[in-house]
């Protein structure tokens, strides 16, 4: 480390709302672990209030929201309010899922940083997290 203190990006992976596949939060969580960062996921069914206690506790960097049951326009200002309230207005968030075209905007004005429709490649996932956390950490 040459004297230089160094940590990885923390990633919260969340499956809110009462959704129950979680095959591709799974994905991500691998696909950002193998990329060097470090990843908790939280299970599933989890309420905005859990999730923002989570990042709170893990002090994450980044929340990514696994959403495939469009509640993501009830989950979302939820969670960003939750996140305020806790002091944490510096946490990336991103959601990923099945997002009409027409909410993206909506996501953005709440604070969503960026939302990822299926197909995202991971690469292009991982390089955006790593460009929005650039400054508070480095990826060992």
């Amino acid at each position: 480390m040459h004297g230089r203190f160094m940590t990885k990006t923390r990633v919260i992976i969340a499956k809110p709302g009462l959704d129950g596949h979680d095959r591709g939060a799974r994905v991500i969580a691998r696909a950002l672990r193998d990329a060097g960062m470090e990843v908790i996921y939280t299970g599933l069914r989890q309420t905005p209030e859990q999730i923002a206690a989570a990042a709170l506790q893990e002090d994450a960097d980044v929340v990514g929201l696994s959403i495939l049951s469009g509640a993501h326009m009830h989950i979302c200002p939820r969670l960003m309010d939750e996140l305020r309230a806790r002091g944490l207005d510096h946490v990336v968030v991103l959601v990923g899922g099945i997002i009409p075209d027409a909410d993206v905007p909506k996501l953005k004005a709440l604070g969503i940083r960026e939302v990822f429709q299926p197909g995202t490649p991971m690469q292009e996932i991982v390089d955006f997290i790593r460009r929005a956390v650039e400054p508070r950490a480095e990826t060992v």
